[in-house]
């Protein structure tokens, strides 16, 4: 009897760029594990030249570049249509909501499926001033399924429930392995005396999204009280140098920025806590990678509640929640960090536990491989 040879499934992937951000490092690390699989063929469609993670170009994978040369470029759309009738794709996978905007008309023409991959927050604004609700509302109806990497982003976009479904953050546990020495990155970064040196940190973009004002009222607050504390930010943005220029000058050997860097899990690793305040005004977080980033290293972490973040910060088991721009709350949680290293150990543990069963890549890619097949075998029964 002669054994049918199962038939290669082929996605296209669409995203508006692959910057430094959370669903970049996520088709990133979904990407390098779909390399492996032999009966997935995948392209990827990108709005941007800039591609920040490095893995991508080493994947030997094809690559479309389709630039807008203006906002309101309907060529775009063209050429879209034409890289999806060459490859053919059983399925579109868009990871934003312009991509996604992009992908219905294709898709519907060339009787493609649609994976819309947009919901990656919890929106604050729920109505059509909101340009992403509105292109959720303007996209969902012509989706085949919509993923999203919170439970709370489905449900802040009224994602449809019977075609939603929650594929949680990946993190590739290999990428914080064989680390520089932390001794060795505090002594780079501090100098002579870092080993004494207490860290917190934060891995963020400098936006008004992200709550640094609080951040650096506490810090201020908590240097003049210990002289062993030290912050170190990690990001860049537009509100980086106004961030920056609200630390006292004599303090900036104290709160330290570093800007954009590749090696985060190298720095991260030297904190002793890791912290991410949001601006719960303007943002509501989806399932943010530096929380996920700091579990993987065995950090307690302290987050702004609200949103996804709920689904990755289990209070006072692998570290805290607390109120949004509450200045109080931070400074005695850090406090607490200080004074209790049993603590600090025993939410550590907690956090990585919780990314190895949880937020663990394996995890994730079998996720999305297992709703590829379920969709295309749906559509082979219809």
């Amino acid at each position: 009897m002669v054994k049918k040879e199962s038939r290669i499934m082929k996605i296209l992937f669409f995203v508006s760029t692959l910057a430094a951000g959370g669903k970049e490092r996520r088709l990133t690390e979904l990407m390098k594990s779909l390399n492996l699989n032999q009966d997935i063929n995948f392209e990827l469609v990108v709005m941007s030249r800039e591609i920040h993670y490095k893995e991508v170009l080493d994947m030997d994978i094809h690559i479309h570049y389709l630039i807008r040369k203006t906002k309101k470029d309907i060529s775009s759309f063209q050429q879209f249509y034409r890289i999806c009738k060459d490859f053919r794709p059983d399925i579109v996978h868009c990871w934003d909501s312009m991509t996604a905007v992009y992908s219905i008309i294709t898709c519907k023409l060339l009787k493609i499926k649609l994976i819309n991959g947009m919901v990656v927050d919890t929106p604050v604004q729920q109505n059509i001033l909101n340009k992403y609700w509105f292109r959720a509302r303007l996209t969902f109806p012509f989706s085949n399924i919509i993923i999203g990497n919170s439970n709370a982003g489905l449900a802040a976009y009224n994602a449809p429930i019977k075609k939603s479904i929650c594929i949680y953050n990946g993190m590739d546990m290999a990428r914080f392995h064989n680390l520089e020495a932390p001794s060795l990155v505090r002594k780079e970064i501090f100098g002579e005396a870092s080993s004494s040196f207490f860290i917190a940190g934060m891995v963020a973009a400098f936006e008004d999204r992200k709550d640094y004002k609080t951040l650096i009222k506490a810090a201020i607050t908590l240097i003049e009280r210990s002289d062993n504390l030290r912050f170190i930010l990690i990001g860049d943005g537009s509100k980086f140098n106004e961030v920056k220029k609200s630390v006292p000058p004599l303090l900036l050997n104290k709160i330290i920025f570093l800007g954009r860097r590749s090696n985060v899990e190298t720095i991260i690793n030297v904190f002793n806590v890791g912290i991410l305040l949001t601006n719960a005004k303007v943002h509501g977080e989806g399932i943010s990678n530096s929380l996920i980033e700091y579990m993987a290293l065995g950090k307690p972490v302290i987050a702004t509640k609200g949103g996804g973040t709920n689904e990755v910060v289990l209070d006072n088991q692998n570290g805290y929640l607390i109120d949004p721009n509450n200045e109080k709350q931070l400074i005695e949680r850090i406090e607490e960090f200080i004074k209790q290293n049993k603590l600090l150990d025993e939410f550590g543990k907690k956090s990585r536990q919780i990314v190895l069963e949880k937020f663990n890549l394996n995890i994730m890619a079998n996720h999305y491989v297992l709703t590829y097949k379920k969709l295309l075998k749906k559509e082979a029964h219809q």
